[in-house]
């Protein structure tokens, strides 16, 4: 694992841990309520709710570390982890910022997300899969461990997914609203001129890398290259 996703993933498992042991101050605490942060000023949920799972099984963390190691590998090596830690932190309270937003929307279907606790890093998680999806769409996934699909086809069926939970109000331990706002946040930030600052940053790695590899006489490799007299 690359360092930041280590790091993620290494805070997500200690919180964790200590949840599973204090659950409902953990929850009450760190968890992200619209109404705790509007009411009582608990500000520092936008952040810590990315680290705090639900502590009645393992899956739920599980899987959200999972998709952290999937797709924040490949992204971190692209962009460097300064860059990485930024896009994930500015999805994830983005994503909480949004909720909040939307709790306070006149709409059913919306309404219980000002009492309902959101807890985990999924808004992030679906940042970076939708990233991963932009820069690589046509890479193979296994979803629901079961379906090939592509990375573009299996972001936009989650995002559909999300979307059809979110407008007929049903809510896990997640609200599908931060699910759709992680992937909102991720494309406007993506689209921005950050998406150009990304891109430089990866064209410049990529040319120091090349030059190294000509001065060391070290080659890709490929069919038109006579390996026999060069070094790899």
């Amino acid at each position: 694992m690359t360092p930041a996703v280590r790091a993620i993933v290494y805070v997500n498992v200690g919180a964790f841990l200590i949840t599973f042991f204090a659950p409902s101050l953990m929850v009450d605490l760190f968890g992200l309520s619209p109404a705790a942060v509007l009411e009582q000023g608990r500000i520092w949920q936008l952040v810590t709710y990315l680290f705090i799972h639900d502590a009645s099984g393992f899956t739920h963390i599980l899987f959200n570390m999972l998709a952290l190691w999937m797709f924040g590998v490949d992204l971190e090596r692209r962009w460097g982890t300064p860059a990485f830690v930024r896009y994930y932190f500015i999805t994830g309270v983005g994503a909480g910022v949004a909720t909040v937003v939307v709790s306070l929307l006149p709409f059913d279907a919306v309404r219980s997300i000002y009492y309902v606790t959101t807890v985990g890093a999924s808004g992030a998680i679906y940042g970076l899969l939708l990233a991963w999806a932009i820069l690589f769409p046509h890479r193979t996934i296994l979803f629901m461990f079961i379906f090939p699909l592509q990375a573009r086809i299996a972001a936009l069926l989650m995002g559909g997914m999300s979307f059809l939970a979110a407008v007929s109000g049903r809510n896990g331990s997640v609200a599908e609203a931060t699910h759709l706002a992680g992937l909102l946040v991720g494309w406007i930030y993506l689209k921005g001129p950050r998406n150009l600052q990304l891109e430089i940053r990866y064209r410049l790695t990529k040319w120091r890398m090349d030059r190294m590899r000509r001065k060391f006489n070290v080659h890709r490799g490929g069919r038109s290259d006579d390996w026999r007299n060069r070094p790899h």
